[in-house]
């Protein structure tokens, strides 16, 4: 008589919608039915149903299983080798991913201990995306000037930081007041504030040439979670992303071939 599609749910441990949808999918679809015509499942079904099984269990698509098991000559194990190849390069994300989060937690154990009013005191609405920070450790792990941006941050004191916010947050004033009364970015006065900011990361994190200076540009018109830090969410208009970048981007090309000020750092 077969199963019904309760008993092999139950056998399988799947659920009965898994099962219909396996049906409409033409991966399984059981040839038997009852008196009353509901579907009864075989051995043989049943075996497939394992395959089917085994094969998601490896995170195979069912439009791939679906080829597998259609054709008994296929080549199962040309499919199996590239799934495990596959799987490997998962495994070595994850594994990357996982020695970037002890990183993280080894920089937040050294790092300087604020409470929750002294964090919101010297940072105030200016928060920290783990999502980017982990994003950027990945692509910039083998920049030398990323290795000693993150040492020095590791290093700074609470006076440091209250020193460096202050200091943003003076030059996002003048910032805010050149967009709002309309400056160009590329004119004198946006350029300015583009080499302040320049400077800026100079002193505080790592020397920061013009080409350089137009990447973090780049990153700061594409990625919201970049602009953040620099301008929190509340102070932000439209445009002012793209403002900031162009302005940046006209900064570098006036100062191309220069050498670094040495006042650049403290």
């Amino acid at each position: 008589m077969g199963y019904s599609v309760g008993q092999v749910a139950r056998f399988a441990g799947v659920t009965v919608r898994t099962l219909h949808h396996y049906d409409k999918a033409g991966l399984l679809s059981p040839d038997e039915r009852s008196p009353a015509g509901y579907r009864r499942y075989t051995d043989a079904d049943l075996a497939r149903l394992q395959q089917i099984l085994f094969y998601r269990e490896l995170g195979f698509p069912l439009d791939e299983i679906a080829v597998i098991l259609r054709d008994p000559q296929a080549d199962a194990l040309h499919h199996l080798r590239e799934r495990q190849r596959r799987l490997r390069e998962e495994i070595a994300r994850l594994e990357r991913l996982a020695e970037v989060a002890e990183q993280a937690i080894e920089v937040q154990r050294t790092g300087v201990t604020l409470t929750p009013e002294e964090r919101f005191e010297v940072f105030g609405e200016i928060s920290f995306d783990l999502s980017y920070a982990t994003e950027a450790q990945l692509r910039w792990q083998d920049s030398a000037a990323y290795r000693e941006a993150m040492t020095r941050a590791t290093g700074h004191t609470k006076e440091d930081w209250r020193r460096l916010m202050t200091e943003a947050a003076a030059w996002r004033a003048e910032l805010l007041a050149a967009f709002d009364a309309d400056e160009p970015a590329d004119g004198e006065r946006a350029m300015d504030l583009a080499e302040q900011h320049r400077r800026h990361l100079a002193r505080w994190f790592t020397p920061c040439p013009p080409d350089t200076h137009r990447r973090i540009a780049d990153d700061l018109a594409a990625d919201p979670r970049a602009f953040a830090l620099l301008v929190p969410p509340s102070q932000q208009r439209p445009g002012l992303a793209a403002y900031v970048s162009k302005a940046i981007h006209a900064n570098a090309s006036r100062h191309d071939g220069s050498r670094t000020d040495p006042e650049e750092h403290p």
